[in-house]
């Protein structure tokens, strides 16, 4: 019989047992069938002993039936006393077999609220729609189709940048407008990364000459070029207040004060091939590195002017393939997510306190990208072949909650609107899709007006 049919009629245990089973989907309707029926599993009469007063059936079979058969003369007075006395004894019955125990005290199941229909709870949140198809689609001419790229960022003023050959344009996306910001020189470029500062107006582009430019998106001008650092092109950038980290094909970090003459800081060498992949932590204290020697760096700001043997925290060294996407957690601050390549194709989850692999998930495919939902306890994740998809998890369940398909060619690059809510994405199709993936941003509660302090107004009392 299918778990979902039901017996109408049952009419013996079997049939009850199997009318049971076909209920179980409802688990509060299972607790009430479970109560058996009053001439349920009593077709044999057989005496509970249990439930029997051996001696008074006794006096009842031999003593009892005496008075009844000669009655002694007796008074009114003597009469009475005999009734009360068999009151009191509980001598009136009249039953000496038993057949069944006493009905229980009804006992109650659930409180009478349970079945109230008092509101749900509004703490429950529904479940949010995730739209399958992009919102919005913008053509990409031109792209580098390089997988240790890092071709789109977007600004806190609500700015996108995207590298297209020698070209960054910027997409405003308050009113979608689209302007040109610079082009590179051929022997100079093509561009290889861009990166805005905190600031959302100023934003550094590295070339594949190994120079990095800062410009001034607001005014449309170049404020400096930091030369020096690096033998081949620079293929990701961070920024950590006034310090600006560059990665490139030699192997080497950089970090670089851009308010000095002499602008590099420190430098950290634990990389053998390019380094891919550059993120520092909320904090600051910790930056991320991945290459394509298929290692994960850890660095810490203070053992890097220290004289310690290593310069890295934690050399993390899982990943079978390049590692190019991280991402540090907004809501736990020493755990990072990191994605291997086509012969990886894993989302691996470290403490970096510790250096411990926390998770690691087989996607399937190659891992471009990474990011976090600012909102919610979720990480999205963009694909090469087969599929070219993005892929939204559950953490720390790691359950697919979408998945969302549109590009024709691996999605290399993500980036987040300021809201947290848009996410962006480039592939080597050409073209820069937005999704809505994330939900519609929260809106802000005004905070509560604070209490003055009696005589706050007051500077000095004498």
């Amino acid at each position: 019989m299918d778990a979902g049919s039901v017996n109408s009629s049952p009419s013996s245990s079997s049939s009850t047992s199997r009318y049971l089973k076909s209920q179980s989907r409802f688990p509060l309707q299972e607790q009430f069938l479970q109560r058996k029926k009053p001439r349920e599993n009593l077709d044999r009469f057989i005496p509970n002993r249990s439930a029997m007063d051996f001696d008074y059936a006794h006096y009842m079979l031999t003593e009892g039936r005496k008075g009844k058969e000669i009655p002694p003369a007796s008074s009114p007075s003597r009469e009475a006393y005999r009734k009360h006395l068999a009151e009191t004894f509980n001598m009136n019955r009249t039953r000496i077999l038993a057949f069944k125990d006493k009905p229980p005290a009804s006992v109650e199941l659930f409180p009478p609220h349970f079945f109230s229909s008092a509101p749900q709870d509004k703490s429950a949140k529904p479940r949010r729609h995730i739209p399958q198809t992009s919102e919005r689609t913008l053509d990409a001419p031109d792209i580098v189709d390089d997988y240790y790229l890092n071709l789109l960022d977007w600004g806190s003023s609500n700015v996108l940048a995207i590298a297209l050959g020698n070209t960054v344009y910027l997409w405003d996306g308050s009113n979608g407008s689209t302007s040109e910001l610079v082009t590179i020189d051929d022997e100079d470029g093509p561009v290889t990364s861009v990166n805005w500062a905190p600031d959302g107006q100023h934003i550094a582009i590295g070339l594949n000459n190994s120079e990095v430019q800062l410009w001034d998106s607001t005014a449309n001008r170049q404020l400096r070029t930091l030369r020096g650092g690096h033998r081949l092109r620079v293929g990701s950038l961070a920024w950590n207040n006034h310090i600006l980290t560059t990665g490139g094909m030699d192997g080497l970090i950089i970090n670089n004060d851009i308010r000095v003459r002499s602008h590099i800081v420190e430098t950290y060498r634990g990389h053998e091939q390019e380094v891919c992949g550059l993120k520092w932590s909320p904090s600051g204290r910790q930056l991320a590195s991945g290459g394509n020697d298929n290692r994960l760096f850890i660095w810490d700001r203070s053992m890097a002017s220290s004289n310690a043997a290593t310069q890295w925290l934690h050399r993390l060294e899982e990943h079978t393939s390049a590692v190019k996407a991280l991402a540090w957690c907004p809501f736990q601050s020493n755990l990072l997510a990191s994605g291997g390549g086509g012969d990886d194709r894993s989302i691996k989850f470290w403490n970096t306190h510790t250096g411990a692999c926390l998770n690691s998930v087989d996607t399937g495919s190659q891992v471009c990208a990474l990011l976090w939902n600012k909102n919610e306890r979720e990480l999205l994740s963009s694909h090469g072949f087969s599929q070219n998809q993005l892929t939204l998890w559950k953490y720390p369940s790691m359950v697919k909650m979408a998945e969302l398909t549109g590009h024709t060619s691996r999605v290399l690059f993500m980036a987040q609107s300021p809201d947290g809510c848009t996410v962006a994405t480039a592939a080597a199709d050409e073209t820069l899709k937005f999704w809505n993936v994330f939900g519609a941003p929260q809106v802000a509660r005004p905070a509560p007006k604070a209490n003055p302090e009696p005589f706050s107004h007051v500077t000095r009392i004498r």
